[in-house]
């Protein structure tokens, strides 16, 4: 596998897979509308600025680049509270554009197709822990949208002239950090996930908000899986790597799904603890009720990832921190100088 396509390939998740394949020599072809995503993070890359239902735009991608041999799809919207308030723009963005890609790599031959899911898309379990056979009960537009492309990417491997198509779905839990080598990180400096709530606080020195405190964990808050970006990053370079053995072409079942976690749970106040003595500082934490679309959370079984991709995280959440304040400072500054 030399080259593969990345749509989303200019975001946070995105960038940091196309480094990650450079790294071992595979060539992303880039794919982004750079409505989210950045301009920087493609620059002295293989890109295509535009949108994933661009049939005419797809066609030209594989008449260019007839040699790749795989599509991570990444692109998509995933904020959570804006979801909640504008639905159908979050299906018609992630839903309805995904089905015209499909209609386009189907078109252009090819079969082979990462997708970048979510763990939100699960349904509460007594221990917070699941497993790939675990119920799927999505709670917000955002996730599911992420359980529709799931069905529509299934059901795509079943249809009439799908003989050949294969697809991986790696449903990965709660990205920290930023590349190590700092090449690419959050775009948004002050994101709303609760390590860059968390950074926020710190570097501005505002409050942090612990938003639900009633949940049935074991200190109230939400619990989530924190796995460092490049190790995301990682596992996708394994299942593009490995994606012929993951799932074979005479396979019955053309469909895998993978976890992509650490395999340790921590709650927000835990997380907050982590983080208070990775800068060697307190905070000022205070409590709130949950925010629309807010669910309990969980973490992963991993036993697939490492039995099939070989894959097993290897940062913990300390590096998490410290790679993503380094980030933050370089980015700033970026900014400031821009």
């Amino acid at each position: 596998m030399k080259k593969v396509l990345i749509t989303g390939g200019a975001g946070y998740i995105g960038s940091t897979v196309a480094s990650a394949l450079l790294d071992q020599g595979i060539t992303p072809v880039i794919l982004d509308d750079l409505s989210k995503g950045r301009a920087e993070f493609v620059e002295g890359r293989v890109f295509f600025q535009g949108d994933i239902a661009d049939a005419g735009l797809l066609d030209r991608i594989f008449a260019d680049h007839p040699d790749i041999a795989a599509t991570l799809h990444c692109a998509a919207r995933i904020v959570v509270p804006e979801s909640v308030s504008e639905p159908l723009f979050y299906y018609r963005e992630n839903v309805g554009k995904t089905v015209e890609l499909l209609e386009s790599l189907q078109r252009n031959g090819c079969t082979r197709v990462v997708f970048s899911s979510s763990a939100s898309i699960y349904a509460p379990t007594p221990d917070a822990r699941v497993d790939e056979t675990c119920a799927v009960a999505a709670n917000s537009p955002y996730a599911r949208t992420k359980q529709m492309m799931e069905q529509v990417l299934q059901d795509w491997t079943k249809g009439d002239g799908a003989e050949r198509i294969r697809v991986v779905a790696l449903r990965y839990f709660n990205p920290i950090g930023a590349d190590p080598q700092l090449r690419t990180g959050l775009q948004n400096l002050n994101p709303t996930h609760a390590l860059g709530k968390l950074i926020e606080a710190y570097t501005d020195g505002t409050p942090f908000t612990v938003t639900g405190v009633d949940w049935e964990t074991r200190d109230g808050s939400g619990i989530r899986d924190y796995i460092h970006v490049q190790d995301v990053a990682d596992a996708h370079v394994a299942a593009l790597t490995r994606f012929d053995e993951v799932v074979e072409p005479s396979a019955d079942d053309r469909y895998r799904v993978i976890n992509i976690g650490t395999g340790e749970g921590t709650t927000v106040r835990e997380l907050v603890a982590a983080f208070e003595q990775a800068v060697g500082a307190r905070l000022d934490v205070r409590e709130a009720d949950p925010r629309p679309g807010d669910v309990i959370g969980c973490y992963a079984a991993v036993d697939s990832a490492r039995e099939l991709l070989g894959w097993t995280a290897q940062r913990n959440i300390a590096q998490g921190v410290a790679d993503a304040l380094a980030w933050r400072a370089k980015w700033a500054a970026h900014l400031g100088a821009a």
